[in-house]
């Protein structure tokens, strides 16, 4: 009986441990836009082991596909127009993705437009 209580309580423990950090890296991430959380359990196994690998593998999917999202906003706002979103992306994502770099690609031709028009009325 002294077995099966230690073996329990450790399962509760890891459990514990496990909801925990999971909870930390979802507000971190999706509350409060701290991105590049990820969860660390100590000890797991197993299922376990393979639910915090998971929940780490999105946590970093995510953080990469903002982050470049954001880079691209960046240049497009300080004028570079040569810059796409290249990361990896899927769903949602991926159609914000594709309008952005669309965005950019139709303003880089507006923009050599502009520029070949005042060359020709500037001559």
């Amino acid at each position: 009986i002294l077995e099966l209580k230690n073996t329990i309580n450790t399962m509760v423990d890891q459990l514990s441990g496990f909801a925990d950090e999971v909870t930390r890296v979802a507000r971190e991430v999706g509350t409060e836009g701290r991105l590049g959380g990820q969860a660390d359990v100590k000890g797991v196994k197993g299922t376990w082991r393979d639910l915090t690998d998971s929940v780490n593998f999105m946590g970093g999917n995510l953080t990469a596909q903002v982050r470049n999202v954001a880079q691209v906003a960046t240049a497009v706002a300080q004028g570079d127009l040569s810059q796409k979103i290249t990361v990896d992306a899927r769903g949602e994502i991926l159609e914000l993705k594709n309008t952005i770099n669309t965005m950019v690609d139709q303003l880089s031709g507006f923009a050599d437009e502009v520029t070949r028009v005042a060359r020709e009325v500037g001559t």
